[in-house]
């Protein structure tokens, strides 16, 4: 079973930047998926970016596409968001979790979760 914990999250201004982190303790396996999700009050865990742990091939979500960066680092099992030009509506609990199936957007395919990080964005 992986265990996946997230960081970096903090209170933040509109346009600001701020890079989360994922640590993975177990085996992460070339067909493994990672994604970042958030979720705010009151609304389900949607997905942010993802990125395929053999290929690297990443993937975002319109709302994000351009400001936010996905990356991996297979030494130290790691992935990481670099979020730029933040906005109010980014603001959430950061979730990283793992698919051992490979590429999916939905949060209830996935296998693995970390407890999230809370960004706040504030105008």
């Amino acid at each position: 079973q992986v265990q996946l914990v997230e960081s970096g999250g903090r209170l933040v201004q509109d346009g600001d930047f701020l890079r989360l982190s994922c640590e993975a303790s177990g085996r992460i396996y070339s067909s493994h998926f990672m994604g970042w999700f958030r979720q705010a009050p009151g609304k389900e865990r949607e997905f942010v970016a993802g990125i395929r742990w053999g290929t690297g091939k990443t993937y975002y979500s319109d709302s994000v596409k351009g400001r936010f960066t996905i990356s991996r680092d297979s030494a130290k099992i790691t992935v990481d968001l670099l979020m730029k030009s933040l906005k109010p509506e980014d603001t959430g609990i950061y979730f990283c979790g793992l698919n051992r199936n490979g590429y999916e957007t939905t949060a209830t395919t996935y296998n693995s979760w970390g407890q999230g990080t809370q960004v706040t964005v504030s105008s």
